[in-house]
């Protein structure tokens, strides 16, 4: 079938005659060998780690190659620039006066809070509720 034909052709059955392609075997290309790799107890931060990288080589044995290679203390100093990294808890404590100001910590706390001198109120002063229904003018 030329091009032309090929587009004529209904499309049904140009997808039967694409999918018989697709379902034909593909020849296997034999596949290389996995590097040879050292063995792992050898390792050191300064060998190449780049044979454990081979997709021919299995998930466990990488894993514990690289295992092996962040075991090395360079790998587990803190970032000093991260924020959540270093210890923040050796400060010094905010002094009794200053917490004593802060509002959120008479509520986290419970502290009771100084009552204000309550001055006599004639019931004329004090505010009314609103009844339901009633509209203000």
């Amino acid at each position: 079938m030329t091009m032309d034909d090929e587009k004529k052709a209904p499309f049904l059955s140009r997808w039967s005659k694409l999918k018989q392609e697709a379902e034909k075997p593909v020849e296997q290309k034999p596949e290389a060998p996995a590097p040879v790799l050292p063995p792992v107890e050898s390792l050191t931060p300064e060998s190449d780690f780049t044979g454990f990288m081979d997709p021919r080589v299995g998930d466990a044995l990488r894993r514990v190659a690289l295992k092996k290679l962040f075991s090395d203390p360079h790998f587990n100093l803190p970032d000093p620039y991260e924020a959540y990294s270093g210890d923040w808890t050796g400060g010094e404590p905010i002094p009794e006066a200053m917490l004593a100001t802060l509002e959120q910590m008479k509520q986290l706390l419970r502290q009771p809070v100084p009552e204000v001198e309550k001055k006599d109120v004639s019931p004329e002063e004090k505010p009314q509720p609103d009844e339901p229904g009633r509209q203000d003018t």
